[in-house]
């Protein structure tokens, strides 16, 4: 297989960490979506990473959908629960963790803009976003519905967006009055497809 991304997406790597806790052989092609000789739009017509392409030539993009197809796959271990509620409610708290990266990539770019054009209404409200976003997994965590022990498409997907916001300075002070949340980001990271999966230096 083939995974076509840049090293520095967290949706990217997202996908990265499920296919190396299954143990799946892929190749990765750097492919910044951004630069103009980017070949994003030949897997993807909307110019976004991740894209993944199958040994058969079958191309699958947006990260949700790679998941879904890489569990189909039934490789071991499972990322999602087999019963389709439960497995909804952990999709539900992935497409959280998955908003907190969206908005930490809109306040990337509009900080990227000269400082005259930069609208604070518009950054205020990315982190409004992410702070009411960041208060829902802690009480995920602490009432045990995500717990760093049961590695699922949710958590992964949480320590990839809290990794970005370190990564990007996004929220510097979100791990204040969140002991829950870091605990199970710290514990995560530990794992070996975290650490060879860690974007270069900024």
């Amino acid at each position: 297989m083939k995974l076509v991304g840049s090293y520095t997406s967290p949706y990217v790597r997202k996908i990265s960490i499920v296919m190396l806790e299954k143990g799946i052989t892929f190749e990765f092609v750097n492919d910044m979506p951004y630069e103009a000789q980017n070949k994003v739009t030949q897997y993807n017509p909307l110019g976004k990473v991740p894209a993944l392409v199958t040994d058969d030539g079958e191309v699958w993009f947006d990260s949700p959908i790679i998941v879904q197809y890489l569990e189909l796959l039934d490789i071991a271990p499972a990322l999602l629960p087999r019963e389709p509620l439960a497995s909804l409610k952990i999709r539900q708290i992935e497409a959280l963790a998955d908003g907190i990266m969206d908005a930490g990539l809109v306040s990337v770019r509009e900080q990227a803009r000269p400082p005259a054009q930069q609208s604070e209404t518009e950054l205020l409200r990315q982190r409004e976003k992410i702070t009411r976003s960041l208060d829902a997994l802690e009480k995920y965590v602490a009432d045990g519905t995500l717990n760093a022990n049961e590695l699922n498409i949710a958590t992964i997907a949480v320590a990839c967006a809290m990794s970005y916001l370190n990564f990007r300075r996004v929220s510097p002070g979100w791990c204040v009055d969140r002991p829950n949340l870091v605990k199970l980001v710290e514990t995560l990271f530990q794992r070996e497809s975290f650490a060879r999966t860690e974007p270069p230096a900024a």
